[in-house]
């Protein structure tokens, strides 16, 4: 009898452990499945284009707009794939090797290429806006395209948006602080009495930009004085001879040469040593055209840009 009780109490003891452990077991599954789901913390971004639910930290990144490609790079993140069929800055030429997928170009994205990486996030701007729909239709996408009438507020918009999907939102700010502090100096710096004119030389014509167009930020934002306020602001400028040019005679001529990021020829210097041109008492201020025409809105490209007009219009 008592070894019948002792072997009971024995199997007791055992089917009590078993249970004990499936319990931990069960409730370790649990935690575990609680982790995973605590790790896919969303990010809600709302852009022109609509509003997206974006993963934190995701990966498999695919970036068409080469200012949001510089952004991330200075925040330290890279892209998995980018846009190279068309023409990269040089400060950002290491995104040509092998080691980045190539899915298309600024104005054909590569949609095979694209949805075989399974991205887990899609930068876009204003060339691919489009095809947001397609593209959205493969992973959530964020559209950051630059708003020229209020570049800096459209900037810094951007900037939070990439640096908030990826954890950065500090780093961030302290750039776009101490590139406000330049901006702040540029605008000591720069005289009252004086004016500016910029201007895109391509294919041997020329056309200018006032405030609130692409490259309006040298007035909106670095506070040159414009030459001509009533510069139409567009896309691609307002067509211009070298007569407007003398006829407005502005004390700094901004110059962006395209050709010399499309075809790698640059003509500008020649094209605008000229008569008319010369005949002015503006001082010429070649802009780079890597930056100016291929990434602006990104950080780096908005330091470069800094730096750019404050050696400009220093005497």
């Amino acid at each position: 009898m008592k070894k019948l009780l002792m072997t009971l109490s024995v199997l007791v003891m055992m089917v009590l452990a078993a249970c004990g452990s499936s319990e931990e077991e069960a409730g370790a599954s649990s935690g575990d499945g609680e982790d995973k789901e605590k790790s896919k913390e969303t990010v809600m971004v709302e852009h022109e284009l609509g509003t997206t639910e974006v993963e934190k930290n995701p990966e498999n990144i695919v970036v068409f707009d080469f200012g949001a490609l510089d952004t991330l790079d200075a925040l330290g993140i890279e892209a998995d794939g980018v846009a190279k069929s068309s023409t990269l800055p040089d400060y950002l030429s290491k995104y040509e090797e092998d080691d980045y997928e190539n899915v298309g170009s600024l104005k054909e994205p590569d949609f095979e290429k694209i949805n075989s990486m399974d991205p887990g996030l899609i930068v876009i701007s204003g060339r691919q806006s489009e095809a947001y729909e397609d593209l959205s239709d493969i992973a959530p996408t964020v559209y950051v395209g630059m708003d020229n009438e209020n570049y800096m507020e459209s900037f810094e918009k951007n900037t939070q948006t990439l640096a908030r999907i990826f954890g950065k939102t500090e780093e961030a700010d302290q750039k776009v602080s101490a590139l406000k502090k330049d901006i702040e100096q540029i605008k000591e710096d720069m005289p009252e009495d004086k004016t500016g004119l910029v201007t895109l030389a391509t294919g041997g014509k020329v056309s200018a930009y006032g405030p609130g167009s692409r490259f309006g930020l040298v007035h909106d934002v670095f506070g040159v004085p414009a030459a001509d306020k009533e510069i139409e602001a567009s896309t691609h400028g307002m067509s211009v001879t070298f007569e407007y040019i003398a006829e407005q005679d502005p004390d700094y001529l901004f110059i962006i040469d395209r050709d010399k990021v499309v075809s790698g020829e640059g003509q500008a210097k020649e094209l605008y040593d000229n008569d008319l041109v010369n005949q002015t008492d503006a001082k010429k201020v070649y802009l780079d055209p890597a930056v100016w025409y291929l990434s602006g809105g990104g950080l780096r490209s908005f330091e470069k840009m800094a730096e750019e007009v404050s050696a400009g219009i220093s005497e």
